[in-house]
């Protein structure tokens, strides 16, 4: 498979803090993509970087290429890059004084999208593909924070599709849910792939091996192992990556 994005030594600070060093790494096209490690290890920031959220903190800064396909992101305007590469964080954060329909239209009126049919078949599209439709098509107006956790985290999903990205970044989407939310989550990533191409950070190992294709191992900013994700669990090459993965550091 095609890679959609790639990193190529990729390395990232907080001020003088180093954060990751030098990742070179594909994430292939439809097709979802885990990264574990333990905490601190640099997944978040290697993910906003794929976007460019991590030069939104002051003092932040990154060295190297993400291309996604194969045209470098950080030639690109910011905004167009965020549009097409959409991004969902750990804590789901809905706009709160908006309805869900206008959570879910937010990001296309930004764009500029004015057309009440196309918003509406947007926003309809959108909460189907967030497996979310069914519950909320009778409460539009309602208030985006009035929904549960795991709804809350979908209409933050459906908000990141209407605009149509090509790649859907995940940071511990699930590490506030229950666990019937989470398999709710679970069960859209996989659906979602079909469609775009998926990167998850999470610290949940069975997780990434329920969800994802391939998975990447960090530690201390450092890439130390990438593979097919069943072959990275049964046979990692590297002793770290077993160490880690049989529980005895994390």
């Amino acid at each position: 498979m095609a890679a959609k994005i790639r990193t190529e030594k990729v390395s990232a600070w907080y001020g003088p803090k180093k954060a990751i060093e030098d990742i070179t790494l594909d994430f292939e096209e439809q097709a979802v993509s885990a990264i574990i490690g333990p905490s601190g290890c640099g997944k978040s920031t290697l993910i906003r970087c794929l976007n460019r959220m991590h030069e939104t903190i002051p003092k932040a800064r990154v060295e190297g290429k993400v291309l996604l396909s194969g045209e470098d992101i950080y030639g690109l305007p910011a905004v167009t890059v965020r549009r097409r590469i959409g991004m969902v964080f750990q804590k789901a954060n809905p706009f709160p004084t908006m309805s869900i329909y206008e959570n879910v239209a937010a990001g296309l009126r930004l764009n500029g999208e004015r057309n009440r049919d196309r918003l509406d078949t947007a926003v309809l599209e959108s909460l189907k593909q967030a497996a979310l439709w069914d519950e909320v098509k009778d409460s539009l107006e309602k208030s985006g924070a009035s929904l549960s956790g795991g709804q809350q985290q979908r209409l933050c999903i459906a908000r990141a599709l209407a605009v149509r990205p090509e790649v859907l970044l995940m940071d511990e989407p699930c590490a506030a849910l229950d666990p019937i939310a989470t398999a709710k989550i679970e069960d859209l990533i996989f659906d979602l792939k079909k469609d775009y191409t998926v990167v998850i950070v999470t610290h949940n190992m069975q997780q990434a091996a329920r969800v994802a294709e391939t998975t990447a191992f960090m530690y201390l900013g450092h890439l130390i192992e990438v593979g097919p994700t069943r072959e990275l669990f049964e046979r990692p090459k590297e002793t770290l990556t077993e160490s880690y993965i049989t529980g005895r550091f994390g």
